[in-house]
C-alpha cells in the first residue's frame, strides 16, 4: 500500500511539473482543397507527414470538389465566418481573392510567425502570378504547372516523323507539316487535340510570343484594363486551327481536358496539348503505344520564345483566426516548401518543385535523366526572364471571361463565326465583366 502511494505521489509531481500542452489538444489548421483520386491521395499523405512530424498542430485536409466549388465554397464560408485556415483557389481566381479583404498575405503571415523566407529559392515564373503591385507574395504557390505538347512516338515512327527536342521548340509551321503528314498517312483521323483551349491556345500563346492579353500588363497595373487577345497575330493563330480543323490537322475535343484526353488515349489524334499534370495521368493510363513530350510550338518569327505561364492552384491563409492557428499554418506552409515534401509532389503529380533547391536536388540526383519527360515543362516556364506579358495574367472575373472565350472558339469550330467575328465578341463580352469587376471593386 505504502509502494502504491509513492508511486501515485510520483506520478502527480510529474504531471503537475510539466508544461500544460503536453496533455493539450493539438490546434486543429482547416485546409480546403480540390485536390482528388491520386492527387487527392498525395495531398493526404503530405498532411499525414506533417501531423506525425510534430504534436502541437494537426491538419485535415477536405476536398470541396472542383476548383469552382472549392472558391465558392470558401468564399460561403468567410460570409458566414466558418472559414477554413487555408483555401486552394485557382490562378483564374487570384485577382477576386487579392481584393476580396479576406486574406492573411502569406508574405505577412511568415513574417509575422518568426520565418525567414528566402523568396530569391522560389521559381520566380510562378512567384510573380500570385505577387501584388508592390512585389509581394499574396498566396503560396502549389499546384504549380504549364501546358506542354504530348505525342504518340508510334505514330510518328509509322509516319516517318522523328522524335522530337524536348528542350527545343518545333515551328507552328513545322507542327502543320507533321499534323498533315500523320493525317495523310493514314495513321490517325487527326493530327492534334488541345485540352484547356483559353489556356494553352490564347494565354499562353500570347504569354510565348509576348503578346498582351490585356492592357494595363495583363491587369496587373490597374481594374481598367481590357482585352486585346483580338489583335492580328492571335487571330491568325486561331484562322490556322480553323484550317486545320477543316482538314482534320486539328480536332476540336471539348473545352477541358476530359475529351481531348480521351481521344489522345484512343488513337485518334497523334498530338495532345495540356498540362505538365497530365503526365502522372498518361503514365497510369497509356499500355498500349508509346508516347513522349516536347515544349509548345513557336511561331517562327519569334526568334527567342518568352517563359509560359502557369496554370494550377495556390493556397490562399483567410482572416479571422487566432494567433496561435496561423503559427500552425506558416509551420504547414514551411513544411510543404522542403525538399523532400516538394519532390514527393513533383514525382507523385507532374505538378512543379516551387523551389529552385528541390530542382537542383533532383537533378543532382539524376532524376531528370531518369525521367526527362518532367523537366520539359520546368525548361519552358525558365527559358527566359518573365517580361510584364509573359508574367501572368491579372484579370477581374476570369473564370467567366475564360468561359466566353471558350464559347466563342467553340463558334468557330463549327463556322458560325469567323476568327475575327469570334474573337472580336470574345472581347466585347470579356470587357463587360471588367467594367463590372471594376465597378465591384474599384
Amino acid at each position: 500500500m505504502k509502494l502504491r502511494k509513492v508511486l501515485i505521489y510520483a506520478i502527480v509531481s510529474l504531471c503537475l511539473a510539466l508544461p500544460a500542452g503536453v496533455f493539450a489538444e493539438p490546434v486543429t489548421i482547416n485546409w480546403w482543397h480540390a485536390m482528388r483520386s491520386a492527387r487527392g491521395k498525395t495531398v493526404d499523405t503530405m498532411i499525414e507527414k506533417f501531423n506525425a512530424s510534430q504534436t502541437e498542430y494537426k491538419v485535415v485536409g477536405t476536398n470541396k470538389g472542383n476548383y469552382d466549388e472549392t472558391m465558392n465554397a470558401g468564399v460561403a464560408a468567410f460570409r458566414a465566418k466558418k472559414q477554413p485556415h487555408i483555401l486552394q483557389v485557382f490562378e483564374v481566381g487570384t485577382q477576386t481573392m487579392m481584393l476580396s479583404g479576406a486574406v492573411y498575405p502569406v508574405y505577412k503571415l511568415m513574417k509575422d510567425t518568426g520565418y525567414d523566407i528566402d523568396w530569391s529559392n522560389y521559381l520566380q515564373a510562378v512567384l510573380s502570378y500570385y505577387m501584388n503591385a508592390d512585389g509581394k507574395l499574396m498566396s503560396m504557390p502549389f499546384n504549380s504547372s504549364t501546358p506542354i505538347m504530348y505525342y504518340n512516338v508510334d505514330m510518328f515512327e509509322k509516319a516517318g516523323i522523328p522524335v522530337l527536342s524536348k528542350t527545343k521548340p518545333i515551328s507552328w509551321d513545322e507542327l502543320g507539316a507533321i499534323t498533315k503528314k500523320i493525317v495523310d498517312s493514314g495513321v490517325a483521323p487527326a493530327g492534334m487535340v488541345t485540352a484547356w483551349q483559353s489556356w494553352t491556345q490564347v494565354e499562353n500563346y500570347s504569354a510565348i510570343h509576348n503578346l498582351a492579353f490585356a492592357s494595363q500588363a495583363n491587369g496587373y497595373k490597374g481594374l481598367d484594363c481590357e482585352l486585346l487577345i483580338n489583335n492580328p497575330k492571335v487571330v491568325h493563330h486561331i484562322e490556322r486551327l480553323k484550317g486545320w480543323a477543316d482538314d482534320n490537322r486539328f480536332m476540336y475535343g471539348g473545352q477541358k481536358y476530359q475529351g481531348p484526353k480521351s481521344e489522345f488515349l484512343a488513337q485518334n489524334a497523334a498530338i495532345y496539348m495540356d498540362s505538365i499534370s497530365g503526365i502522372a495521368k498518361l503514365q497510369s493510363s497509356v499500355k498500349d503505344f508509346r508516347w513522349d513530350a516536347a515544349p509548345l510550338p513557336v511561331e517562327a518569327w519569334m526568334e527567342n520564345p518568352q517563359n509560359s505561364i502557369i496554370g494550377g492552384a495556390s493556397l490562399w491563409v483567410l482572416k479571422g483566426h487566432s494567433k496561435k492557428e496561423y503559427k500552425g499554418v506558416a509551420a504547414f506552409l514551411k513544411f510543404l516548401a522542403a525538399n523532400d515534401m516538394q519532390e514527393y509532389w513533383h514525382k507523385e503529380t507532374g505538378y512543379f518543385p516551387i523551389t529552385l533547391d528541390a530542382y537542383n536536388d533532383l537533378k543532382t540526383k539524376g532524376f531528370y535523366k531518369e525521367n526527362p519527360l518532367q523537366e520539359v515543362g520546368i525548361t519552358q516556364l525558365n527559358r527566359a526572364i518573365p517580361t510584364e506579358i509573359s508574367r501572368g495574367l491579372r484579370i477581374g472575373y476570369f473564370v467567366q471571361i475564360r468561359n466566353i472565350i471558350n464559347e466563342e472558339l467553340e463558334k468557330v469550330w463549327n463556322g458560325d463565326k469567323t476568327p475575327q467575328q469570334g474573337m472580336d465578341d470574345a472581347v466585347a463580352r470579356g470587357n463587360e465583366q471588367l467594367r463590372t469587376f471594376e465597378k465591384t471593386y474599384k
